[in-house]
């Protein structure tokens, strides 16, 4: 059995799950299917804690305890959980990594609050973040809203073009005139939500809602907005409507 694939479990006792439900026995979630999660955690009481949790609830985990694992056990899951704090590597740093080279849904589970770091982990990559202490029903919540989005995304057309602008959705790559535009997760999510209904003016709340799951703040939006508008090379591509939301333009 390789490194990459290998369970890491650790003692499965903290108290930071409280809402845990009792009993071994895995518990039924309405609306949430069982994912393939890998638990990206380097302290061993906490990751043990959480995969029995995960694990009850019908999920199949597979734990790492070092970046370096995780980038060579990311691949062929549905979704991961990054704690930043890790003894080899930075947790950012394994973001972006994952990030280059994968679509797959992460959310940052960390002890780290502040707002800077808050959009240093969004800009990294991350669908969502989570700071520590939290409720484990609410990590469940934003898991299932994540692939929910997921879904959604995948139901869409396998490409949008509007003028010089394309979008092909299922590669997640952006061109402007033939030009190949970098985008993170969050920036290609904002540009093809804006793009799937090029007449309609989207309000912050369905932004919020759709690309962040209605857990980020106003300057969330107006940062991400500014960074497309930059990487898109003319502010004219994303039309700020006062009062309301933002709108796909023309360059």
């Amino acid at each position: 059995m390789t490194q990459a694939s290998e369970f890491l479990r650790g003692p499965l006792i903290s108290n930071q799950y409280a809402e845990l439900p009792p009993g071994p026995a895995p518990v039924a979630v309405p609306g949430t299917a069982g994912w393939r999660i890998l638990l990206v955690e380097g302290d061993a009481s906490a990751a043990g804690a959480l995969e029995e949790a995960l694990r009850r609830h019908g999920h199949e985990v597979a734990a790492a305890d070092r970046g370096s694992v995780a980038l060579a056990a990311h691949e062929g899951v549905d979704l991961v959980l990054m704690e930043l704090e890790l003894p080899d590597l930075d947790g950012l740093e394994v973001c972006k990594a994952i990030r280059a080279v994968s679509g797959v849904p992460l959310i940052v589970v960390t002890a780290r609050g502040s707002e800077l770091d808050r959009v240093l982990g969004l800009q990294a990559g991350a669908d969502d973040y989570l700071v520590k202490p939290y409720g484990f029903r609410e990590l469940m919540a934003r898991i299932d809203a994540v692939m929910r989005r997921g879904r959604i995304q995948s139901r869409q057309g396998p490409a949008i073009d509007h003028g010089p602008l394309h979008i092909d959705v299922n590669s997640r790559e952006v061109c402007v005139d033939g030009h190949g535009v970098d985008l993170t997760r969050k920036e290609f999510d904002l540009l093809c939500l804006l793009a799937s209904h090029p007449d309609t003016v989207i309000s912050r709340k369905r932004l919020l809602q759709q690309v962040w799951g209605d857990s980020w703040s106003r300057r969330t939006v107006d940062t991400h907005v500014s960074s497309l508008r930059r990487k898109l090379g003319n502010s004219g591509w994303v039309v700020t409507v006062r009062g309301v939301g933002f709108r796909l333009g023309h360059a």
